[in-house]
């Protein structure tokens, strides 16, 4: 059902007002679910018309690079040099996905966009000398036992939570898989970085390098450690989840960014889940096919950062690291581990929706839903639903 804004509106206060215990029935999820597919046909037709408005704009998927074209299936999308595109993104999309090797369990940041927020105390230790790794716990002389008997993967990625709090043992884990021809890549919010341990993950074999400039807004410190980088790490970028914060510490660095030497820039579609919700209600929010939950100005900055690179002819890849690019990693990861057809990991996080965090969206007059028609019978406020 094609539900109205107003409808949705009025069936949303109410279900924000249920107890928490209390399930919605047959008939309420049902509404629920057509409210939810209005509001993501409605943001995705904002997205499109941006989409067309980015010149060059490029996409990646199982043929390769080319230019964007409206219902081909690419798994992301991207402006600038191809060869900058990072082949970690690459290894992600279409080849073992993002292989995670987990081991520092602190962070000396605390940002309202992290998944961890308001728990990054409360994460418990990987343990001594061991490394998370597919779920498992491993030592560094297990690596060639796993590589024997389960194959190299194409990439793999550290994350979890700041690896520079003890970075000075990954090196050795780090010669392991370059020995192994493993592309690797590490995620940093810089603000430990030094020319020191820069060049150390360079001599160790580190292909790969991403700063969360939303940690430090950008910080002159952390731009220059990230600048320092490439005289050591061969892909140098940016990966950080776009907000109207990060959006504008940007712009008010953008020279310097564009002149660091730095590959590529990845803009991550800000995913919210229990833990940091409550940083950005007010905001207007979406479910991309009921999995996560993002709010909808954040691909829309994103999509207007492409566009000006591309017109402005910038040096780097511009990457739109969207909740569609996730959609597509999932299905095709699935796939590789010989899952049935459809079969995906990619969900929701939330145990029951936040339908009190839908209000702003639904309340907001210039978001207008694309197509309406009237409930039928035994669904309209007033009627006894359930």
């Amino acid at each position: 059902m094609k539900i109205s804004k107003k409808d949705a509106l009025t069936w949303f206060r109410f279900f924000a007002e249920m107890p928490e215990e209390e399930d919605l029935g047959p008939r309420q999820t049902e509404i629920a679910g057509a409210v939810f597919a209005q509001i993501e046909r409605a943001e995705e037709a904002r997205q499109l018309e941006l989409l067309r408005r980015i010149p060059g704009l490029k996409g990646f998927g199982p043929e390769g690079v080319s230019p964007w074209e409206e219902g081909k299936p690419f798994c992301t999308l991207f402006v600038g040099p191809e060869e900058r595109f990072p082949r970690g993104c690459r290894s992600c999309l279409l080849g073992t996905g993002l292989s995670a090797v987990r081991r520092t369990n602190r962070c000396d940041a605390a940002c309202p966009f992290c998944y961890d927020y308001g728990q990054l105390n409360a994460i418990p230790p990987i343990g001594e000398g061991l490394w998370e790794i597919g779920g498992t716990r491993y030592r560094e002389e297990d690596l060639p036992l796993l590589f024997a008997l389960q194959g190299k993967p194409t990439g793999i990625a550290y994350v979890y939570l700041e690896p520079m709090m003890e970075i000075e043992k990954y090196y050795g884990i780090i010669r392991r898989f370059h020995d192994a021809g493993v592309h690797q890549h590490l995620y940093t919010n810089g603000l430990r970085a030094t020319e020191e341990n820069l060049a150390a993950l360079g001599e160790a074999g580190l292909d790969e390098i991403r700063f969360n400039l939303g940690a430090s807004g950008a910080a002159d410190r952390v731009l220059g450690m990230m600048k320092a980088a490439k005289k050591f790490i061969p892909q140098v970028g940016i990966e950080t989840p776009m907000t109207r914060e990060f959006f504008a510490a940007f712009q008010k660095k953008k020279e310097v960014i564009l002149t660091s030497g730095i590959d590529f820039m990845n803009c991550a579609e800000l995913h919210l889940n229990e833990n940091n919700l409550g940083n950005y209600l007010g905001e207007n929010l979406y479910f991309h096919r009921m999995g996560y939950l993002s709010p909808t100005i954040s691909r829309e900055l994103t999509l207007g950062l492409m566009r000006t690179a591309a017109e402005e002819g910038w040096p780097l890849a511009v990457h739109d690291c969207s909740n569609r690019t996730k959609f597509a990693r999932d299905i095709h990861q699935k796939a590789a581990e010989g899952g049935w057809f459809g079969q995906s990991s990619y969900g929701c996080e939330f145990a029951r929706p936040p339908y009190e965090a839908f209000l702003p969206v639904l309340e907001d007059p210039d978001f207008a839903f694309p197509e309406e028609e009237p409930l039928p019978e035994g669904f309209r406020p007033g009627d006894i639903v359930w």
